[in-house]
């Protein structure tokens, strides 16, 4: 390889490791564990501020669910195109880039001042994010080598792992000791560190052979990806049924025809859907979006459980979901490096049924019991989250060639954040249904439709003392009592399927991921 200066992609792949590989440099994985870990805890960390949110900006019900899903869009939707856009200008300058954005976002976010102005800051900072998560994997993956490579991978695993599950936490902290505003403000120091570390410490790497940008398709995958996520987020409550969420649907069919016609016909594509023919990289695919339709998309639903059933305190809550992170940061190192000795396909399929096991566990828990009884659960899908993470990484990248592996890492993240929009939007539908269905027999035609879904809709988010205030006096204790054996056995519900899920996902990763692909490709060393 021909060392180049720093900027400069014109033609070469420059080495971005400054040391040997006997004695590797560990700033850029530094650099990108600070951005990963920052976008990551940002999926999460809203979650528990949203009532101080909602009295300090006065904001209704609907413009409040915007804080969470602006990000999920930002993030989803351009998953791949940033990936393929480090592939072809330097995927240093496209990280850095999106670190920055993402730091002056966070900054914009914590001075909002209205909702609006919030929730379009955290649009911006979706952005941000998706940058860096596009280019995050190949960075590391051209970085490193040998050993060294399944450490990085490993330590990416964990705090990717661990950053979902910590961020209740971060905010029960800050929101408790200062307010809402500082789960934002902590971005923007921790952002302009990261960035110097990557200026200073960071090599440039790209695609040597690199073409002009697919615009077509950058516009048509965005486009089709952004409708499908938001038809996601917004079928339950628009319904799945009703005209607007059928037209949004039936605009991401077309538009995603569109981007499978127009990459067949590029000369150079932006995603070469050969790759798809290779199964251990459709095999890659399936077992990210699995992990994150099963255990991460549970978070939510679990968090709710934590603080608005059992009562706990924001910071109460997020303490107790560290059983999840310490467990998944305890094995990710582990398995790092284990993915240089055993097969891809035995590591993540394990792990994926592991996370299954984990979350079967979890239905111990009852009306009344307290929440030990998550405690095993919590621990044994840590420990899967964990062992899943360093292979998948690897393995996402080191399928193809390393001139595509910003586009490989780009399909693998999107997978990852599309599972976790598809896994909370299908959970909050089915625990929906499952709550008005138990709640019929108490209230039944008492209350009108609209109060009847508000009150369906509250419940389902485990607010069940202070959903019962909107029915009348005398059905108010039977209320209460429905309202928590609904939540708990439809929370028991979620939990089977979520294992489901995850079991499924481990089928299909020992079917499809093969080693010899890995080979072939030759993105291993």
């Amino acid at each position: 390889m021909t060392q180049q200066r720093r900027g400069d992609t014109s033609g070469q792949i420059e080495s971005p490791a400054p040391r040997s590989a006997e004695s590797p440099s560990w700033w850029p994985l530094a650099a990108i564990c600070a951005g990963i870990g920052m976008l990551l805890i940002d999926v999460t960390v809203v979650n528990v501020a949203m009532p101080a949110i909602q009295s300090d900006l006065g904001a209704d019900f609907d413009a409040l669910q915007w804080v969470i899903d602006a990000y999920t869009l930002g993030v989803a939707t351009l998953l791949l195109t940033f990936g393929t856009l480090g592939d072809r200008i330097g995927r240093r300058k496209v990280f850095m880039a999106g670190l920055l954005v993402f730091t002056a976002a966070s900054l914009a976010c914590g001075l909002a001042p209205n909702v609006l102005f919030l929730n379009v800051s955290r649009l911006v900072q979706g952005v941000g994010g998706s940058v860096m998560f596009a280019t995050s994997l190949a960075i590391l993956g051209a970085t490193y080598r040998g050993k060294a490579r399944g450490t990085a991978f490993g330590v990416w695993g964990a705090t990717a792992g661990a950053a979902v599950a910590v961020g209740p936490v971060v905010s029960g902290v800050l929101v408790t000791g200062l307010s809402w505003r500082w789960i934002f403000f902590i971005n923007v120091p921790i952002g302009v560190l990261a960035a110097v570390i990557t200026w200073w410490k960071v090599g440039e790497s790209a695609d040597p052979q690199a073409h002009r940008i697919d615009i077509p398709g950058v516009l048509t995958f965005s486009a089709a990806l952004g409708l499908l996520v938001f038809a996601l987020i917004r079928g339950t409550d628009w319904g799945w049924g009703s005209g607007s969420i059928v037209a949004v649907l039936v605009g991401a069919l077309i538009l995603a025809v569109a981007f499978v016609v127009i990459e067949l016909r590029m000369a150079y594509p932006m995603l070469d859907l050969s790759l798809f023919t290779r199964p251990s990289f459709t095999g890659a695919q399936v077992a990210a979006f699995t992990v994150s339709a099963s255990l991460f998309a549970m978070l939510l639903y679990l968090t709710f459980y934590l603080q608005n059933v059992l009562g706990y305190s924001a910071l109460g809550a997020g303490l107790r979901m560290i059983a999840l992170s310490v467990s998944t940061l305890l094995i990710a190192p582990a398995a790092g490096k284990l993915a240089g000795r055993i097969p891809y396909r035995w590591l993540i399929s394990t792990a994926l049924a592991v996370a299954g096991i984990g979350l079967l566990l979890m239905r111990l828990v009852h009306v009344g019991s307290g929440w030990t009884a998550l405690l095993a659960g919590l621990i044994v899908a840590g420990l899967g989250a964990g062992a899943v993470n360093p292979p998948l990484a690897s393995l996402a990248v080191g399928v193809v060639e390393p001139a595509r592996s910003g586009m490989a890492s780009g399909v693998n993240n999107t997978f990852r954040q599309v599972g976790i929009a598809a896994g909370i939007a299908a959970y909050g539908a089915i625990l929906q249904a499952h709550v008005r269905g138990r709640l019929d027999d108490v209230v039944g035609t008492r209350l009108p439709p609209g109060a009847m879904q508000g009150l369906t809709k509250a419940i389902a988010s485990g607010r069940v003392r202070e959903a019962s205030g909107q029915a009348p006096p005398a059905v108010r204790p039977k209320l209460v009592a429905a309202g928590l054996e609904s939540y708990v056995s439809g929370l028991d519900l979620l939990l089977l399927i979520a294992a489901v899920v995850a079991f499924i996902g481990a089928v299909l990763a020992a079917v499809l991921i093969r080693t010899d692909d890995i080979g072939v490709a030759g993105g291993q060393d």
